[in-house]
């Protein structure tokens, strides 16, 4: 019965996309129906998972490790599907023959980062990062429209693959070194090896497979075009959800090294600048937003790397935060993006004009989110960048902070170009009122509330990452 328990949330999620299958075989669509039946059971999935998460053990011959760090990745994991759902209503980018297959897959997907998170047995990692991947690259291509839409899913595909490839041979490189496929044993073996090249090149190739979900350079060229090619529902899951497990296995994996490996050290710290650097310096030219937001998040992705790179418990308690963080603010924007494109079209910056006057309530969390993601405080995003770049100087990085600071400061100029466009342009032709109902009050509401509330009072957070850090030691 109890590791009946342990695995409840995953059994949970495996129900739904039960369900939502064999919905897929009805031969009339019900789309308003199946958006309520995704809606309760991803929050019902969500109660669930929060109910779990004090749980801890093993199972399947200790593949598979149920612990704080993971329940914590569980727990966002679940929470970012709530809001998809949530936001699901009109999905006008998908035909509605297709709301059964995309709520399927969104499950499943949910499910194989799920698993993906307390895996700790190479194999059972790489099935499951393949799950939750072959998800994406049906969803993607879903979007009924123009032929590029159906090119950003192929591209996404091909780019992917090739990604795998690389990550499975340094699966293969790791299981020579170390002589075993489990994590926990490979944490103990690698510290004497990971001096020989074998062992240096097999972590980095794996690890290459998750700085492909996380899109960091040189592991982005995906990310603009599927951004912007996929409806802005799959963008949002993408853009949030699938970023929380790449986070997560990023740092179970760079913990492997413990710490004695300089030159990991050196390379993860050239990406990390590479990415910061390259994800603002692109973004200051975008006019569409959803393409803006995706080399927003490569820079994004270099922070979260500055935190992990330091390979301490402080360093991984402050990646976990900023995380968390970033799936708050990140929503937030998303969500605004949603609703003023009610259509399910991409929008433009331009089209944010007069949106203040439009609906008060979607662009102050608007506002909110965008000042979370440059760090202006009080937000979460403030304290996320702090608790990162104090990570990095206590460890001796201090230039690497600097350089993250700048960045920084660099990525103010087009937040503050999206915020101009919503408060102080006036547009060039008259948008009518967005029709804000009861249930997107709500959230948005929530999400000011905890945007703020992480950016002035994260101690109870900070506490329960650095606990979950010290698990991987």
């Amino acid at each position: 019965m109890t590791d009946f328990m342990l695995f409840l949330p995953e059994l949970f999620f495996i129900l739904g996309a039960l369900l939502f299958f064999i919905f897929s075989l009805r031969k009339s669509p019900n789309p308003a129906g199946f958006h309520r039946w995704a809606v309760v059971l991803s929050a019902v999935g969500l109660l669930i998972t929060v109910a779990s998460s004090h749980q801890e053990g093993m199972l399947f011959f200790n593949c598979y490790r149920v612990d704080l760090f993971s329940q914590i990745f569980k727990v966002l994991l679940a929470l970012g599907t709530v809001w998809v759902m949530f936001s699901s209503s009109e999905l006008k980018g998908i035909d509605s023959r297709q709301h059964a297959e995309y709520y399927f897959l969104i499950f499943v997907c949910t499910l194989a980062m799920m698993m993906l998170v307390s895996s700790v047995e190479l194999l059972t990692i790489y099935v499951s990062m393949e799950l939750s991947s072959y998800s994406l690259y049906l969803l993607v291509p879903m979007r009924r429209g123009e032929d590029r839409y159906f090119e950003s899913g192929v591209k996404y595909f091909m780019i992917g693959v090739t990604s795998s490839g690389f990550m499975i041979f340094g699966i293969s490189l790791l299981f020579g070194v170390g002589h075993t496929t489990y994590v926990p044993q490979l944490i103990k073996a690698l510290p004497a090896v990971i001096h020989q090249p074998a062992a240096i090149v097999g972590l980095v190739l794996t690890l290459a497979g998750f700085f492909f979900k996380l899109a960091l350079f040189p592991f982005h060229i995906w990310a603009p075009d599927v951004y912007q090619g996929a409806s802005n529902q799959v963008t949002t899951y993408i853009a949030t959800v699938s970023k929380m497990a790449a986070a997560a296995m990023i740092i179970r994996f760079a913990g492997l090294s413990g710490g004695a490996s300089p030159g990991l050290v050196k390379l993860l710290i050239v990406l990390s600048i590479a990415s910061m650097t390259f994800g603002n310096l692109v973004a200051l030219i975008q006019k569409d937003l959803k393409r803006l937001l995706a080399y927003s998040s490569i820079a994004h992705a270099g922070y979260i790397l500055i935190g992990i790179l330091t390979l301490n418990s402080q360093g991984f308690a402050s990646a976990i935060y900023y995380a968390a963080a970033y799936l708050v603010m990140n929503y937030s924007v998303f969500m605004v993006i949603m609703k003023v494109a009610d259509d399910g079209h991409n929008l433009q910056i331009k089209e944010l004009a007069g949106l203040y006057k439009r609906s008060p309530l979607l662009a102050m969390t608007f506002m909110l989110g965008l000042f979370g993601l440059a760090g202006i405080p009080p937000t979460a995003g403030f304290t996320g960048k702090f608790l990162v770049f104090a990570a990095a100087v206590h460890k001796g990085y201090l230039f690497l902070a600097i350089i993250g600071m700048v960045n920084a400061t660099i990525s103010l100029y087009y937040y503050l170009i999206v915020f101009k466009a919503a408060y102080l342009l006036k547009p060039v032709k008259e948008y009518p009122a967005i029709a804000v109902d009861m249930w997107t009050r709500v959230m948005s509401i929530v999400l000011v509330v905890m945007t703020i509330y992480l950016g002035l009072f994260p101690d109870q957070v900070v506490s329960l990452t650095e606990a979950a850090a010290r698990t991987l030691f």
